[in-house]
């Protein structure tokens, strides 16, 4: 059975059970304390936690998963074991509050018996030590005989947290046979031996943080089967690095180092890392994963750039990464479809990297050959590392690599405390556990159920007010300096839209019988609940009376422009620099709007005025806006494209701006694209590795910008005495006759220090002369200086002033034949006054600067004493 084969026999058997078939979710998670969708559950995180209502009871995946940072990390295993992979498939079957271990176990058995066809007595299964109900089904209902059952502790506990939803896990593996490890079942035999194919997590406890378990009301099953593994065992091979899935990988893994795979132990790791990471840095990357120094961003970079250093080691000088992400989409192009539609994307971005990576591994190296060449020890001390990281870009990751190859470690302590400041920024981004939301809110979305959000509507009359929370002082919004309790407000149905999808959240008045919440934010408490920030006015409105929520409606109209504004600048973006522009951040607010996106270089003036040229036509048309809900499956068939950051179910809205941009979109819109008003460009700039970022405004904000545009150039005209359109040609007059001006002034200046030199010269102290010339610049001291010196019998110049920009000027000027050093009269000088100089060797004229004009008198004392010897 191939791959394909098994996604249809498995997707197919749980379908016939009830359960709806749900495509991969993205690599990228919504759970913010995870890098990546580290296993099939990750998308139903909130179902399980209680955080939100399932669609459907019954679901079955087949999901991509990474694990490669952060928590989960199988990095460094990786191409050593027969187990671990970065990338990997988990097919998975769930159960919210529905069927449980009754039903679970037998389908379980059958599928892997019946449908996979693989020999009973091949099987083992693994049990919690406390699980007498799942050993019994299994032994019971299923038929396994009892030595062949047997009980885990930690190994078969699965939980989210301290705190939330666990249980006990079963698991079934397969024998590989005597000849890859000891026997004695999983329990007590080689790890490579028996493999865990399948692995049961019955859900049905809530831990509370001290130990206590609570069952739960509802229990369910979250199934994870590898799918890679399986493989491995259906086609009959010694390692899951010889299915189909890796077989052409490794085929061109064999053309690009010269070598046959099989032959050699360490050139094997280094074809199986080159098979491993193409697959995950082509899935990442079509998932919209770029090569960064932050968060995904550097495990992506990492990846790549481990596979590029194994090609390095091989001695493999041509780009490898480009070839084998290519292959990768063959071989996974017909199930994960944006992988043939993002190909070139794909190997654009992976060479780039690639190139530039060459070139730091090659300085690196040699700048690491020879720290450990000069070693006395077997540790590099963390400054090296350092310096590798931050000067020439060389990861620590691979430093640590390399030292470990060649017997030697690193003093990861000395690295650390040099990046302290890196390293405290990576934790903050990385800190947590899974999050849980509320219990207060949970008891709402339970009872209650999702809040109505009533869209097109700027006034809800008979809102119902379900719950008043306080806001404790700590919790308050950091800009929110006002006086006044802040309470949250949650109601049964609103016109406030919540923050989400870059459109900030709107503001208003909740209005009840004695009094109102001035709303300032309105943001989801959970999925679908929303809930209302607000300040007390009055006696404020209390749990379980009616109230009128009404929105700001002038500001959301100002949003709706920006927003719409934000999805045709997003078509004119594509449209003038390529459809690898995706979208990865944006802010829509009432006086602006914010766009983040992927683009590999700077945008030029030409490339901006472009788009915006091409935004303002569409606009101009005057296309319709049409904003309704479809099937997430019809959404995708006429080509919709998903915002970053957004989540979606199976109901979906469109928004179809004009002819050409269809996106989903919850947000609000205008109804035609005319009252967007025009787009104007305010900025565009990088916001990291391949990330650039637009600001732009719509609207009556345009037309305050045209409006300050105009009195700022009226103001320049009256200034310079002409008419607006004749200030070109005005201002490069004015500034020919500053230029003029500035040339005679350095003429006269010149004139002066000719005559003041004599005068200078006349009261010279055994030929040398020492002044304060008051506020006089750096340029004309310096002049005056050289011309003193010229004069007969003058052996030094020390002169000093405090130019009116600010600080002190100080110039010596010697006469080279008269045995005084310039750089000797100015040393204690310059630090008296707070400067120095950095003059090399012994040059006849030295000009030093300083902070401190009082200083000026001891200065020139000090130089007179040095220029004669007192």
């Amino acid at each position: 059975m191939r791959a394909g084969e098994l996604r249809e026999a498995f997707n197919s058997f749980w379908a016939e059970r009830g359960h709806e078939v749900r495509a991969s979710a993205s690599l990228i998670p919504h759970e913010p304390s995870l890098l990546f969708t580290v296993a099939g559950m990750v998308p139903f995180m909130p179902y399980f936690l209680g955080e939100e209502v399932p669609p459907t009871r019954r679901m079955v995946t087949i999901q991509k998963c990474v694990r490669a940072g952060g928590k989960h990390n199988d990095l460094d295993d990786i191409g050593r074991t027969n187990r671990h992979f970065t990338f990997f498939e988990m097919m998975g079957n769930f159960s919210f509050g529905d069927y449980f271990k009754a039903e679970a176990i037998p389908w379980a058995w059958e599928f892997v018996t019946e449908v996979l066809g693989l020999e009973r007595d091949k099987l083992w299964v693994t049990v919690h030590v406390s699980d007498d109900e799942a050993a019994d089904i299994w032994q019971t209902s299923v038929g396994i005989p009892p030595e062949r059952i047997q009980r885990l502790d930690k190994d078969n506990w699965w939980a989210a947290g301290d705190v939330g939803p666990c249980g006990p896990c079963s698991e079934i593996f397969y024998d590989l046979g005597p000849e890859l490890g000891d026997g004695g079942g999983p329990a007590h035999g080689g790890e490579d031996r028996f493999v865990e194919i399948w692995n049961l997590v019955f859900m049905q406890f809530a831990a509370d943080g001290t130990g206590d378990l609570t069952p739960l009301e509802a229990p369910g099953i979250d199934t994870g089967a590898g799918l890679e593994r399986i493989l491995a065992v259906l086609q009959g091979v010694p390692a899951a690095w010889d299915i189909d899935l890796f077989a052409p990988l490794l085929a061109e893994a064999e053309r690009i180092c010269g070598k046959t795979y099989g032959a050699d132990p360490e050139t094997d790791v280094s074809m199986r890392i080159f098979a491993d990471h193409a697959r995950t840095t082509a899935m990442l990357i079509s998932d919209g994963v770029f090569p960064s120094n932050e968060d995904r961003g550097y495990v992506l970079r990492r990846i790549i750039r481990r596979a590029v250093r194994h090609a390095w080691v091989l001695g493999v000088t041509d780009v490898v990464m480009p070839r084998l992400v290519e292959i990768v989409v063959d071989v996974m192009g017909d199930h994960y479809t944006d992988l043939v539609k993002n190909r070139q994307f794909i190997a654009d971005v992976v060479a780039r990297e690639e190139e530039r990576f060459r070139t730091t591994l090659a300085a690196g190296q040699k700048i690491l050959d020879e720290a450990t060449a000069a070693l006395d020890s077997t540790v590099l001390d963390g400054e090296v590392a350092f310096l590798l990281h931050d000067t020439h870009g060389f990861p620590v990751e691979v430093t640590e690599e390399i030292l470990t190859e060649r017997g030697l470690s690193l003093d990861r302590d000395g690295f650390e405390a040099a990046m302290e400041r890196q390293r405290e920024r990576a934790r903050a981004g990385r800190a947590g556990g899974p999050t849980f939301a509320d219990e207060r809110y949970r008891e709402i979305l339970a009872q209650f159920g999702p809040t109505q959000f009533v869209r097109d509507a700027s006034t809800v009359a008979d809102a119902r007010v379900l719950a008043v929370f306080d806001v404790p002082p700590a919790d308050r919004p950091e800009a929110d300096d006002a006086t006044g309790d802040l309470v949250e407000v949650f109601l049964d149905r609103t016109p406030f839209y919540a923050e989400s999808g870059g459109q900030i959240g709107d503001i208003g008045t909740i209005t009840g019988p004695g009094g109102s919440i001035e709303v300032i934010d309105c943001t989801y408490a959970l999925a679908d609940l929303h809930r209302h920030t607000g300040r007390v006015v009055g006696e404020g409105v209390e749990a379980g009376s009616l109230a009128s929520a009404e929105i700001d409606d002038e500001r959301r109209a100002a949003i709706r422009r920006n927003h719409t504004g934000t999805h045709v600048l997003h078509w004119a973006l594509r449209e003038v620099l390529g459809d690898h522009v995706k979208q990865a951040g944006s802010l829509v607010a009432p006086d602006r709007l914010r766009f983040d996106f992927s683009h590999y270089e700077g945008v030029s003036r030409d490339q901006l005025r472009e788009i915006e040229r091409a935004a303002n036509a569409e606009i101009i048309a005057n296309g319709r806006c049409r904003h309704y809900e479809t099937s997430m499956s019809h959404a995708q068939a006429i080509g919709a494209i998903a915002f970053f950051g957004d989540k979606y179910g199976d109901v979906v809205r469109v928004l179809e701006a004009g002819e050409h941009s269809v996106e989903l979109c919850g947000g609000t819109h205008v109804a035609a694209l005319g009252d967007i008003g025009h787009l104007r460009i305010v900025s565009e700039s990088s916001i990291g590795s391949n990330m650039r970022r637009i600001e732009a405004v719509t609207g009556l904000a345009t037309v305050d910008r045209l409006a300050d545009a105009e009195d700022t150039l009226d103001s320049l005209a009256e200034m310079l005495n002409a008419q607006p359109d004749e200030l070109a040609a005005a201002m490069q007059r004015r500034l020919d006759e500053t230029r003029e001006l500035r040339r005679q002034v350095r003429d006269l200046q010149r004139s002066m220090a000719s005559s003041r030199a004599d005068e200078l010269a006349a009261g010279a102290d055994d030929g040398v002369v020492v002044a304060d010339l008051g506020d006089l610049e750096r340029d004309s001291l310096r002049d005056l200086a050289v011309s003193v010196r010229d004069r007969n019998g003058i052996r030094a110049v020390v002169l000093a002033s405090a130019p009116a920009a600010g600080g002190v000027a100080l110039v010596a000027a010697v006469d080279p034949d008269g045995g005084l050093s310039a750089g000797d009269l100015l040393r204690d000088a310059a630090r008296t006054v707070g400067g120095g100089f950095g003059a090399k060797g012994d040059p006849p004229l030295v000009v030093a600067g300083g902070r401190n004009p009082d200083g000026i008198g001891d200065a020139l004392a000090q130089a007179r004493a040095a220029a004669l010897g007192t």
